[in-house]
């Protein structure tokens, strides 16, 4: 296996390599807002930082990915090229596809994952005898044999593809490159598609290229190139199916007193009531905020999950404004047991 380059995933988030799950959230939502495409002045350069931080949140974020990403940085030399230890397995490598006595190595490019994610955490190459349905697009046809077994149908090639959430509410069209270089000879071919990601796509739903695939044998009919959505995380909201969800942190009086409070959307901010009483954990929802959900214009909804914050410091002033609530109010949060 060649040496390839190192991606040091916690170096791209600052954060420690004993960093908890949730210092580790923080620091991609804090990075993921500051290079968001939608507010950051330079687009070019914030787009390929975004990128570089849904990557290494793709992988830190997952306790799989994470627990794998460490054995291999283990073997990981500062100053020289990245080759796995002894033994290390790629995930699933999308970069191999053979057909009889041929054999190539393919690389993606415009996907939203680097070489080295593709390595080892992406899907990899299958063979054209797998029989996935893609939504929308129908079977992927027969088996690799077509009549005689001298025509054999070309190999399927897969990768993954990250996909925002606006581009799953809109839709998108990509460019997306495709070098294939024969192990054999060393001659390079790279190809550029145009392809469309329909609204409403879902976490690991297959976006079929017909034809695309490795060439086949025999007057037999080439595969096809699948890319496999991935939907690249997103600071304020996690999908749950075509809902969206968001934390909304409120101050105790909103809670208690009840508030109208400015929240996200996909489409621009909208104000939300928060009724008096609001506890920690209670869900407010926001019809239609949501994803596609793949019939029409119908989508989801948007639940807002209430967090209700204390300060870690109060000054003299609101000291007292607490204590004197201590003394007059009537609440009791837990039940008297008597003996």
């Amino acid at each position: 296996m060649a040496d390839m380059e190192f991606k040091d995933y916690y170096a791209t988030l600052g954060v420690s390599r004993s960093a908890t799950d949730d210092e580790l959230k923080r620091a991609f939502r804090s990075l993921a807002r500051k290079y968001h495409p939608d507010v950051a002045k330079d687009k070019k350069t914030a787009e390929e930082k975004f990128k570089q931080i849904n990557e290494a949140y793709e992988v830190l974020g997952n306790p799989e990915n994470r627990r794998k990403y460490d054995e291999l940085g283990a073997a990981w030399k500062h100053g020289g090229g990245f080759r796995p230890p002894p033994g290390a397995r790629p995930g699933a490598r999308r970069g191999r596809g053979q057909t009889r006595s041929r054999e190539y190595e393919f690389q993606f490019g415009g996907t939203g994952f680097s070489d080295f994610f593709e390595q080892f955490f992406g899907r990899g190459a299958r063979s054209g005898g797998d029989e996935d349905v893609v939504p929308g697009a129908g079977s992927k046809g027969g088996g690799p044999f077509s009549g005689f077994r001298s025509a054999q149908r070309g190999s399927d090639i897969e990768g993954d593809i990250s996909v925002t959430l606006h581009e799953s509410l809109r839709g998108s069209v990509r460019s997306v490159t495709l070098s294939k270089t024969d192990a054999r000879t060393g001659e390079n071919q790279t190809e550029t598609y145009r392809v469309r990601i329909p609204p409403g796509v879902r976490e690991g739903q297959l976006i079929r290229v017909a034809g695309k695939g490795e060439e086949g044998q025999g007057g037999a009919a080439p595969g096809d190139l699948y890319l496999r959505v991935r939907l690249a995380a997103h600071p304020e909201f996690t999908v749950r199916g075509s809902d969206l969800e968001h934390d909304l942190e409120l101050a105790p009086w909103e809670a208690v007193l009840g508030a109208e409070v400015s929240v996200p959307t996909l489409d621009g901010r909208v104000t939300v009531r928060i009724p008096a009483g609001t506890a920690t954990g209670q869900a407010l929802r926001v019809r239609g905020q949501g994803l596609p959900k793949g019939h029409g214009d119908e989508r989801g909804d948007l639940y807002v999950t209430a967090s209700v914050q204390v300060p870690s410091e109060v000054t003299p002033a609101e000291k007292e404004l607490w204590e004197q609530l201590a003394r007059t109010s009537a609440f009791k949060p837990r039940k008297e047991h008597h003996p």
